[in-house]
């Protein structure tokens, strides 16, 4: 099986200011750009376009250049099909909640629904059900989008298999959460899964990469989450590895690797999700801010 090749450092998937109807997929001009903030403060920011028309078969770069109107998830709802969480995966977060280290990694499912845009696109929406109890919870997440088809892959050749990596937040309702002994249903709410602001190719991070990457989770300007993602349990081509054991993980899939400590279900007092509240997940170098406003269902 041959690597994936990657002609990108960094991509966006937009809806363009020429065309607002169109979708397009292209890299930031700006190599150093934090997209997810430029579009967030309303800078003009230029895309050079590919010629494909998703990031699972992005083609080449064009001469074009096109600005951003609405910041997009990387991947549509229909590219992902589900969407594969790990819990408790950093050593830190297992420490805070008082847990052992797990010995194999912990699995959960997010629907495709649950896939959600950068703000200011949309806003992240608290159900009536998370309303109720007052629960709604944050966790900063580091996300693998697989490239193509992987079933039965080592740990050696696992990296092979992904495509990049962004930022995603998995939005909890911890009441719900704690009622039942599976998560799916506390953390698959519709939009409970912002994903972006761009995908960053494996090969510009290098090896497996993610070892410099440092994650901060940041909740009206206040800094909730802050870790190296040195701190992981099960690093990615565990993870990728693990998932694909009898089981096909098709090209889209996105894999959300668990989330440090300082979620608002730890904090003394708790610190939950509120009408209006503002939440990014940073995760620097080159992926950038994810921004998420927390709106009540209605």
């Amino acid at each position: 099986m041959s690597k994936i090749a990657s002609t990108f450092s960094r991509l966006v998937r937009f809806h363009p200011k020429s065309n607002p109807s169109s979708i397009l997929i292209g890299e930031p001009v700006n190599p150093s750009l934090d997209v997810g903030l430029a579009v967030l403060s309303g800078a003009d920011v230029p895309v050079a376009l590919y010629s494909g028309s998703s990031i699972l078969s992005p083609g080449s770069r064009t001469d074009r250049t096109e600005s951003i109107l609405k910041l997009l998830s990387p991947l549509s709802s229909k590219e992902v099909g589900s969407i594969r969480c790990i819990g408790l995966n950093y050593v830190s977060h297992a420490a805070e909640m008082k847990l052992d280290i797990p010995t194999v990694p912990t699995l959960f499912l997010k629907p495709s629904t649950s896939l959600g845009d950068p703000y200011p696109t949309s806003s992240t929406i608290l159900p009536k059900i998370t309303q109720e109890d007052g629960t709604g919870d944050y966790e900063s997440e580091m996300a693998i989008i697989i490239g193509q088809d992987a079933k039965d892959v080592s740990e050696e050749e696992a990296l092979d298999y992904v495509l990049g990596y962004t930022a995603a937040n998995d939005i909890s309702s911890r009441t719900s959460q704690m009622n039942q002994s599976q998560w799916c249903f506390s953390k698959g709410f519709d939009g409970a899964c912002p994903l972006g602001p761009v995908v960053v190719s494996k090969n510009a991070l290098g090896g497996d990469g993610v070892a410099g990457l440092r994650i901060r989770g940041i909740k009206n300007g206040v800094v909730m989450q802050d870790c190296q993602l040195t701190d992981l349990i099960f690093a990615v081509p565990k993870l990728v590895s693990f998932l694909s054991q009898g089981t096909t993980l098709p090209a889209g899939t996105v894999i959300l690797t668990g989330t440090p400590p300082g979620v608002g279900a730890a904090k003394n007092p708790k610190e939950f999700l509120r009408d209006g509240d503002e939440f990014r997940v940073e995760l620097l170098p080159f992926v950038g801010t994810l921004v998420s406003r927390i709106e009540n269902q209605v």
